[in-house]
């Protein structure tokens, strides 16, 4: 997902804090315990110091000492591997995607009986059904959803003001859109197309499922050519060789291009809120008016967030739901008050770590999370910068979030795709005039397929 940098924990020095933190060790394990193992994937260094103070709390409080080791996402799925070889599993993990709660589901790591006491206990009225439904599988509940971020159609509300548009919340709409306001050195949207960059698949997974198009069905068959499916790579293709700044755009380029004023529309996911506001040096907008204003484009930008396309029954949008696993070998009782504790005492200050990218999941944070304060070089609370409106609509967005292959239990198949990239490489050659949508549909169909088979092996 197109993050903040993500700093890389060692091999070397995974293996040195996993022999001091080993804790109760392997083989069969009491479910209670004095101390836990906590992996977090919310690894960088003031994270990390965040989620240290609040586990010192949950010690005061409880008498169980928490080992937190922090593991990057990249490094995720060899780092369990061998945790799992060695019989050396965590008791939790933290801030876990979708697609790696699929991977632990299937290969038999994950307790799935105490996610669902957790929730209960908790109040399963007070979380987000679809984060549930998301985290859930054949009835039973893998991980405790958290919280999550979400893919989204920015646009300029002047822009769209003048030119009488109404939000671009629809294919219809969007195209027509990029097609009024594609004039004047301005594009109609900036749209990520770079065949090697994974946000280009999220980009057009956002746009596919707003059409009802499918990774897989339900028996997991590949089903990217489907009519749906055809129609969104059309669509999508269509607004990046016509509208969309030339050239192979990425997740660095269509942001630069839209903070630059440049652009009408992009899709971005939400962590790029804080920048959009001038609170990060790093990132800063560019345009005219921000020099005098670092606010002015956020004040100025409209946000959508669920997309309708013409064969879809409903709106959908892809988001990301980040949980609390509990494995299989986990000491349950202990495991389970540390994430009841984080998930009520410590969630403020875990969604506080990065408010734009961390939208509750859990009902009654409404107000908090709106005065959470956002940001590195400058801080201020999202509800000073956006309005009501744009709060609300992000705050609930994870109730319409949407995702390839997951519903259907194909998290590995998710991750493996998102290795190797099929579907923006078909993208990219429909924009550069090699292939029919049609034929690009049955290619990273038949890619998908290979990778399939390759799992199974």
């Amino acid at each position: 997902m197109p993050t903040k940098v993500t700093a890389v924990l060692s091999v070397a020095l995974l293996a040195a804090v996993s022999l001091t933190a080993c804790g109760d060790g392997g083989g069969e394990r009491s479910s209670t315990s004095n101390e836990i193992t906590v992996w977090t994937e919310e690894n960088l260094q003031d994270r990390m110091a965040v989620q240290n103070a609040i586990a010192a709390d949950f010690t005061r409080k409880t008498g169980i000492k928490v080992n937190l080791v922090g593991v990057a996402e990249d490094q995720f799925s060899q780092t369990l591997t061998a945790a799992a070889a060695a019989d050396d599993l965590p008791d939790v993990i933290g801030a876990l995607p979708l697609a790696s709660i699929r991977e632990m589901e299937a290969n038999d790591l994950l307790d799935t009986e105490t996610p669902g006491r957790v929730v209960d206990q908790l109040g399963r009225d007070t979380f987000s059904p679809r984060a549930l439904e998301l985290d859930s599988s054949g009835g039973r509940l893998l991980a405790v959803p958290s919280d999550g971020w979400a893919q989204l159609i920015l646009y300029r509300k002047d822009l769209f003001e003048k030119a009488g548009l109404r939000p671009p919340d629809t294919y219809e709409a969007l195209e027509a859109a990029a097609a009024r306001l594609n004039t004047g050195g301005v594009a109609g949207i900036t749209l990520a197309i770079a065949p090697k960059d994974s946000f280009t698949a999220q980009s057009f997974e956002h746009v596919a499922l707003a059409n009802g198009c499918q990774l897989v069905d339900d028996a997991g068959n590949v089903t990217l050519d489907s009519p749906q499916c055809v129609r969104a790579f059309g669509f999508y293709a269509k607004l990046a060789k016509d509208y969309s700044v030339k050239g192979k755009q990425d997740v660095d380029s269509t942001r630069a291009t839209y903070f630059a004023g440049k652009s009408a529309m992009t899709i971005w996911s939400s962590f790029i809120l804080d920048e959009l506001a001038g609170l990060r040096k790093d990132a800063l907008p560019s345009c005219p008016e921000c020099r005098a204003d670092p606010d002015w484009l956020a004040k100025h930008t409209g946000v959508v967030t669920a997309l309708k396309g013409p064969d879809a029954s409903a709106p959908a949008q892809y988001g990301e739901i980040v949980s609390w696993a509990i494995t299989r070998d986990a000491a349950t009782d202990s495991a389970s008050k540390f994430v009841s504790f984080m998930m009520t005492e410590g969630y403020e200050r875990w969604i506080g770590m990065a408010p734009e990218g961390k939208f509750p999941t859990r009902r009654g944070f409404e107000d908090v999370w709106n005065k959470l304060p956002a940001g590195v070089d400058t801080k201020k609370p999202l509800a000073d910068v956006y309005p009501a409106d744009v709060l609300d609509a992000l705050r609930t967005s994870p109730d319409t979030f949407a995702r390839w292959g997951i519903p259907q239990g194909q998290g590995k198949l998710v991750g493996a795709t998102m290795g190797e990239l099929p579907v923006p490489k078909a993208l990219s050659e429909i924009v550069d005039g090699t292939l029919t949508p049609q034929a690009a549909a049955a290619q990273a169909k038949t890619d998908v397929e290979t990778i399939k088979r390759g799992i199974r092996q």
